[in-house]
This record gives C-alpha cells, sequence and structure tokens, in this order.
C-alpha cells in the first residue's frame, strides 16, 4: 500500500495562506515536508507563509534559502527551510543540518529532487501545479501526517459552518491530554478559542478491559464539557459560552475568557485572586448537585468520584513514580500494604460533604478578568472531568497548586477563608470532618500527579512535568501530618519518601 494522499484547490493566495495554516497545526517534530512543482507554481508562498503561521507573526520576514541553502526558525516547532537548487549532490544534506533539524523540529524542503534518494523515507511530499495565484496540490505522505492533516482540515471545515471559515487560526496551547486549543481571529470580531477534542480513551485497556480514562472517569468527548459549562453559567460562575458544537467529530467553539491568569507580575501566586477562587468554590460548594445535564440533543450523567476512581489514581504513584525514582518494580506486599491503607481511607471519606468537583482546579485553568465584578473576575476551564465528590479535593487543588509553589501561610488563609465563608452560608458547617477530607484528598491528588508527571515523561515523551515533581512531593509531606493519616505517613516513610515516621 503507498502513502495516502489528498487533493486540494486554492483559489487565491488568501486560501494558500490558509490551507498554510491547517498544515502548520498538523506539524510535528520530525515531520519533512518536500516542496514539489515548476518555478512560480507557489512552493515559497506556501513555505512563508507556514513559517509565519508556526511564529505566529503575519510580518515575519521569511527571506529566500536560494542562496544560504537553510534558514532556521527558533519558534514553538523550530523549523529549517531548505532549498536544495544549488546542491551539488546529495552528500552535502549531512552539511546543511538536515538530521538535527528533524530531531529538533520540521523541516520544509524545496528542489527535493535534488536529494531525493537522501531524504527520508517517511517525507511528506507536496506537489504545487498551477499558473499565477490558483494553483492545486497534491499532497501525500505517511498516513499518521494525512491523518493529522485530514483533522486539521475538518476543523476548517467546523469554523466554516460556524462563519469563522476565513478566520486566521493561532496554536494557544496542547495539554497533558490529547486536546488541543486555537484562538481565531477574524476581522471585526472578538476572538474566540477552538477545542480540539477527538473522542477516544486515555490509553489501552489497564484492568478489566477498561482504559485508565473510563475506570477514573475522565471525558473521553467533548459532551461533559458543554453540559458541566451551561450548568456553571447557571450557578452564576465564568464559564465560557458555548458558540458553536460538533459533537461527534469533538470541536467546539467557545467564548476567550482572556489571557491574565492568577499569578502575579513573579509568577508567584497572587493572594486576591487565589482569594476569588476560594470564593468561587465556597459558592459552588453550598449548591445543589446537579442531576443529568443536557448538552444540546444528548445529556451528561456526572460521574460519582467513587473508591475505584481514586484507587486508580494513587495507583498510579507505585505504576510510575516509585520505579522511576528506585530504578525498580514495587514489590506485590509493598504495593498491596498501599492499598490497604488507602481503603481504609476512601472509606472515612463515604460521610464527607459531596459537591460538584471540577477536578484541575488551579492556576494554569483560572483567568482573571479585571473589570468585570464579583465571581465574574473569574473565568474558570477545563472541567470536563468534573464528578460528584468530597467538596475537599478542588480546595486542595487550588490551595496546593501543581504548577505553582503555594506557600503554607498562604494556604493556612486560603482555607481559613473557605471556611469562614462556609460557615456564613451553613452555620452547621462541619469544619473538623472538611480539614480531616481535605488531607486525605490533597494526598491522594498529590500521589496521583507524582505518577502522572512520570508517566507523561516516559510513555507520551512530555518531560516538561517533571520539574513539578519536587514541588508534589512538599506538598504530599504536608498533607500527611494530619493524624487520619499516620498510617500512609508509615508506609511512606518505609518506602524511603518524605519525612520519618514521628
Amino acid at each position: 500500500m503507498g502513502p495516502a494522499s489528498i487533493r486540494v484547490e486554492l483559489a487565491d493566495t488568501a486560501a494558500t495562506a490558509l490551507f498554510a495554516q491547517d498544515v502548520s497545526l498538523a506539524l510535528k517534530q520530525g515531520d519533512c515536508l518536500c516542496l514539489s512543482g515548476d518555478l512560480g507554481a507557489g512552493k515559497s508562498t506556501f513555505a512563508r507563509a507556514l513559517i509565519r503561521a508556526v511564529a505566529d507573526d503575519p510580518d515575519l520576514e521569511v527571506p529566500s534559502p536560494t542562496f544560504t541553502l537553510v534558514q532556521v526558525y527558533q519558534l514553538r516547532l523550530p523549523i529549517a527551510h531548505l532549498d536544495l537548487y544549488r546542491i551539488g549532490s546529495s552528500d552535502e544534506l549531512s552539511e546543511l543540518g538536515l538530521d538535527d533539524a528533524l530531531a529538533e523540529g520540521a523541516a520544509l524542503i524545496e528542489w527535493p529532487e535534488k536529494a531525493a534518494d537522501s531524504l527520508p523515507e517517511d517525507q511528506v511530499v507536496i506537489r504545487f501545479d498551477g499558473i499565477g495565484d490558483s494553483r492545486t496540490i497534491t499532497l501525500s505522505g505517511p498516513d499518521s501526517f494525512v491523518a493529522r492533516l485530514q483533522r486539521s482540515r475538518a476543523a476548517r471545515a467546523f469554523l466554516d459552518a460556524a462563519g469563522w471559515g476565513s478566520a486566521s487560526r493561532h496554536h494557544l496551547q496542547g495539554d497533558a491530554s490529547t486536546r488541543t486549543y486555537e484562538t481565531i481571529r477574524a476581522e471585526a470580531r472578538e476572538p474566540v478559542i477552538l477545542m480540539n477534542a477527538p473522542r477516544q480513551p486515555d490509553g489501552p485497556p489497564v484492568r478489566h478491559g477498561l482504559p485508565y480514562s473510563q475506570i477514573a472517569h475522565l471525558a473521553e468527548d467533548v459532551v461533559p464539557f458543554v453540559a458541566i459549562a451551561r450548568w456553571l453559567r447557571a450557578q452564576g460562575l465564568a464559564a465560557p459560552e458555548i458558540i458553536a458544537s460538533d459533537l461527534d467529530q469533538g470541536f467546539l467553539l467557545i467564548e476567550n475568557l482572556g489571557s491574565d491568569g492568577i499569578l502575579d507580575s513573579e509568577a508567584k501566586p497572587d493572594p486576591e485572586r487565589y482569594g476569588l477562587a476560594i470564593d468561587c468554590l465556597a459558592m459552588l460548594h453550598g449548591k445543589q448537585l446537579p442531576g443529568a445535564l443536557p448538552a444540546a440533543d444528548r445529556s451528561h450523567h456526572v460521574p460519582a468520584y467513587d473508591a475505584r476512581a481514586m484507587q486508580i489514581e494513587v495507583e498510579l504513584l507505585t505504576d510510575w513514580y516509585l520505579p522511576w525514582r528506585r530504578g525498580v518494580v514495587v514489590p506485590d506486599e509493598e504495593r498491596a500494604a498501599y492499598l490497604d491503607v488507602w481503603r481504609a481511607l476512601f472509606a472515612q471519606l463515604e460521610t464527607a460533604e459531596r459537591s460538584l468537583v471540577l477536578r484541575d482546579y488551579h492556576s494554569p485553568n483560572l483567568i482573571w478578568r479585571p473589570g468585570r465584578e464579583g465571581l465574574d473576575r473569574l473565568g474558570i476551564i477545563d472541567f470536563q472531568d468534573a464528578m460528584i465528590g468530597p467538596s475537599a479535593y478542588d480546595v486542595a487543588s487550588l490551595c496546593q497548586d501543581a504548577r505553582v509553589t503555594v506557600e503554607p501561610e498562604l494556604a493556612d488563609r486560603l482555607l481559613d477563608r473557605y471556611v469562614a465563608a462556609r460557615r456564613t452560608g451553613n452555620p452547621d458547617f462541619d469544619e473538623a470532618g472538611f480539614r480531616q477530607a481535605y488531607s486525605i484528598m490533597a494526598a491522594q491528588r498529590a500521589a496521583k500527579i507524582l505518577g502522572i508527571f512520570v508517566r507523561l515523561k516516559q510513555r507520551d515523551g512530555k518531560a516538561g512535568y517533571m520539574r513539578h515533581l519536587p514541588r508534589m512531593e512538599t506538598y504530599i509531606s504536608a498533607s500527611l501530618q494530619h493524624p487520619a493519616l499516620q498510617p500512609l505517613r508509615i508506609w511512606f516513610a518505609k518506602a524511603g519518601i518524605g519525612d520519618s515516621e514521628s
């Protein structure tokens, strides 16, 4: 079977620029794009548009590499732009650094015919035919690249159906999951956000034929996001408005809540903003639990944060974190003792207050909105994995922020603020029960995240999260000081993690 291929008709240079944006958002490290066609067919026009799209700079100077042979751009994805017209033989490719370029980013190669036998076998060939502004593009390449490009073109078709077809697309972020986000801009309109979340489980089956995502109740499509967003807005919180949706394909066009975070100018927690985030939780936790929530033509039943979900999360510590730290697999007996301790702790949570748990309530997902009033000053995103569980979980998520250090003094103030707000709304609020649940859920969350960050590095090749491990280790040591967690503290001491038993 030969390489997969697609054919695209482009009416003018604007269409070429939009297609280059679509290709740029499908590019990954190691992609080698070979641009073929006669003089004047549009190869250089396409290359410039693609590089400017990756740079997110429409005015970026992109000189022809005809005389330099190679131009390198250190962008979010490094790009090497090569012109092989003047090389004498394919041996010169090694001198141009193609292998290094593909190891770090992607490459665009004009006149690839000059070195066809020396180019990667998994190259993507883009053939340009036409004279003037209109052209026909025939693209062929590995199934993986063509699938990525088809997904990007499906996003463009979704935008077109939503009335944003000629808008420009700008990479915003990817995250630890398969979701990606783009900022969509069109003249005389406020920017909006495209969420690209193809339906799929998180990894292969791990137990009883189920993937981790189903056991831990992670969203596998965009339906929960739509349902939870609308419910949160109805409660008076600033979740994004859903502007357009394709639930089957996994595309959402949502309100852009802004770009200011809740950290200060030194990238440290801003006490005022974190305080407002606590106030939002206190208000939310006083609401009745949601039932079946509508999402377009279907409904979403918020799952329970049950002991099975909690357990498979804490297993990430013994499955990933400890083996990475020690260099050996955790013995079955040690692992069984660890899980026994957690089962007893989970049993203590059966009487804990329950609410909607947003699950990732921390600085990357909270937006400061100056000029707004009250709770509307805080935008909330990334809640598609919400469950019904202990109210303390999201409080721990904020007070032990995984991405930035919340000093103990600020964490204590935030906890006191939360307790005071809950008592104002409910004089019978059980502070002691809450603080015990808080310690258990903080330790549970830290154990999970320690494992997730190692898994992201070892399974998914995302090493950047490893820098957060020392912070999470400090957090879990602090949580273990609560008397209810003494058995877990003893296990950790025997495992050689954190402080010894005291």
